[in-house]
């Protein structure tokens, strides 16, 4: 069980950092670009019990075992024979690992960098714009095969990480690309199920989205008006907001302040700064307008989120 996080703040995770919290015999790796950990104690996650953001895609498979963790600040639990994916940028925490007997407590989690997982020979565009949602719906339950075929999968990434082939990033690139494309696949299926098609959406808006979620991750802590992220992807903001409209489901504006409010909301959480110094740091003009974006959006004050 791992204690309440006083006064933390986010840091930044990489694939180096969190191999410093595993003893070298429970980890295969190739550099600082990918790494495959074989959790089987808890205290091994203690590098994500703070809130963090990783600088690659990280992937959790609970084998065995019940985990608590949020992503974005939404709250997940995480049972036998599921799956979460964080994306670049995600904020990351782990509240508690416990299993009904300690000693069978397994998980597989996968850490790549963004750098190889766009060298993956797969169009990870596609896989994450084929469901919108994921980026709020990231657990998928594997079936009894899907579970089976993973764990030949994880086997055979572990030989190739061992071997001595010149041709081993490309073989891994090419198992990794695989076992993806499946663990997409099965997640599809369960969108098909609660009947989000995405097929509704154009190719064009899913590659626009793509693009302009990439943006709003990268700049939403300086520009909220919708005009500059049309201004970078050379569109009017009104075909801008027409294209995320249908892609998503969601405005513009929405996606844009979603960021903005996760941002604030973790940084009141997880830090001891002013709210004058957060306001500083989202780029508002006064605390006044400050306040009343959160307020409007959440319902709440910061100073009651703060102390909620």
């Amino acid at each position: 069980m791992y204690a309440k996080m006083e006064n933390t703040t986010t840091y930044n995770l990489s694939i180096a950092k969190l191999r410093g919290h595993f003893p070298s015999s429970q980890w295969v790796g190739i550099g600082d670009d990918f790494c495959m950990f074989d959790v089987k104690y808890d205290e091994h996650l203690r590098s994500l019990e703070y809130p963090c953001r990783f600088d690659g895609l990280l992937m959790i498979y609970c084998i065995k075992g019940h985990m608590k963790l949020s992503v974005n600040l939404n709250d997940y639990e995480l049972y036998d024979s599921q799956l979460i994916i964080a994306n670049p940028g995600n904020i990351i925490k782990v509240s508690d690992v416990e299993c009904a007997d300690v000693r069978d407590l397994n998980y597989a989690v996968l850490a790549m960098s963004s750098k190889f997982g766009s060298e993956l020979k797969i169009d990870m565009k596609k896989i994450m714009n084929e469901g919108v949602a994921l980026l709020e719906t990231p657990i998928m339950t594997l079936s009894k095969g899907m579970q089976s075929v993973m764990a030949g999968y994880l086997n055979l990434a572990a030989q190739v990480i061992n071997s001595e082939s010149p041709f081993r990033e490309d073989a891994l690139s090419s198992l990794l690309s695989s076992m993806i494309c499946l663990a997409a696949g099965t997640w599809v299926e369960k969108m098909d199920e609660m009947k989000m098609n995405a097929s509704q959406t154009t190719t064009r808006s899913k590659m626009v989205f793509e693009q302009f979620i990439r943006l709003v991750g990268e700049y939403h802590t300086k520009y909220r008006n919708v005009g500059f992220y049309a201004d970078k992807l050379c569109l009017t903001p009104k075909y801008l907001s027409k294209l995320i409209k249908t892609a998503s489901g969601r405005s513009a504006p929405e996606w844009i302040d979603s960021y903005v409010i996760l941002e604030a909301k973790n940084l009141l959480k997880y830090s001891d700064i002013t709210i004058k110094e957060i306001v500083y740091r989202l780029n508002f003009p006064n605390q006044s307008v400050f306040y009343k974006f959160f307020k409007a959006r959440t319902g709440m004050t910061p100073s009651e989120y703060r102390n909620s």
